[in-house]
């Protein structure tokens, strides 16, 4: 039966890996046996991560490549990159993003079109020139949404409406290449303990108890956890489906 979620054998591209849940996934899977590629937009930031993974005693390799996921022509070389290097592209996971926190009056044309551009159209970049490498023998896209783009979120009008965005982009292509054997599906998380959740709220890793089940925030490691099942032959029943991980559900009183 655990043969059912070895996923052995790959390879991966995983952008936005410099931190967090992306340097989670990246990690998960190169010690499960997979050659990763990852990125981001400063290779200073990619380099250290790359070189404790591979120092780690694991069977894949991590090579990391600088790549702005807004330039196309960083994408297509990121691409022919990670082909040349490894001979394939089995797995693209969809994780560069970034935000900032204002109300919808204070957002700039610039600052509205900067968050789309990162989280939807790179989205959109990354899966569009994998393509056909995707298609050569099958594969997986996963794409990294948010309960934002689900269900909104004060103060984030702008990274709330590109999630929501990816997460059509994840139905819609989940029924457009089934036909070429690509697998593709979203993770929606919730809070997670990631540095920049650290920074705003004061909230590590190191203080969620996970003796409970009443979680209000995740660590990254259960994102990855994610990541493996979806791309692991356990997960073959599932196609365009976003899954949502935000520990225990709000449920608000009902008014009579």
């Amino acid at each position: 039966m655990t043969d059912h979620f070895d996923i052995d054998g790959a390879v991966a591209i995983v952008t936005g890996a410099s931190s967090g849940i992306g340097e989670a996934i990246a990690r998960r899977y190169a010690l499960e046996g997979l050659d990763v590629v990852i990125c981001s937009r400063e290779q200073e930031n990619v380099d250290p991560v790359a070189e404790a993974i591979n120092d780690d005693t694991s069977d894949g390799s991590v090579l990391p490549i600088e790549c702005d996921v807004t330039n196309r022509a960083a994408v297509d070389e990121l691409i022919e990159r990670t082909v040349d290097t490894y001979g394939s592209l089995d797995i693209l996971v969809n994780n560069a993003g970034a935000s900032f926190m204002a109300t919808f009056d204070d957002i700039s044309p610039n600052g509205w079109a900067t968050i789309v551009d990162i989280n939807l159209t790179g989205t959109y970049n990354c899966t569009h020139a994998a393509a056909a490498e995707l298609a050569d023998g099958g594969g997986y896209v996963i794409n990294l949404s948010s309960v934002a783009g689900q269900h909104g979120s004060p103060y984030m009008s702008h990274y709330g409406a590109a999630k929501a965005g990816v997460i059509n982009l994840t139905t819609t292509l989940g029924n457009e290449w089934a036909d070429r054997d690509i697998r593709v599906n979203c993770i929606a998380p919730g809070f997670v303990a990631t540095e920049g959740v650290e920074q705003q709220m004061g909230v590590s890793a190191e203080d969620i108890d996970r003796s409970t089940v009443d979680r209000r925030i995740g660590t990254v490691e259960e994102i990855a956890d994610i990541a493996h099942f979806l791309v692991s032959p356990a997960a073959s029943y599932l196609v365009g489906e976003t899954i949502t991980a935000k520990g225990t559900p709000h449920i608000g009183e009902l008014e009579v």
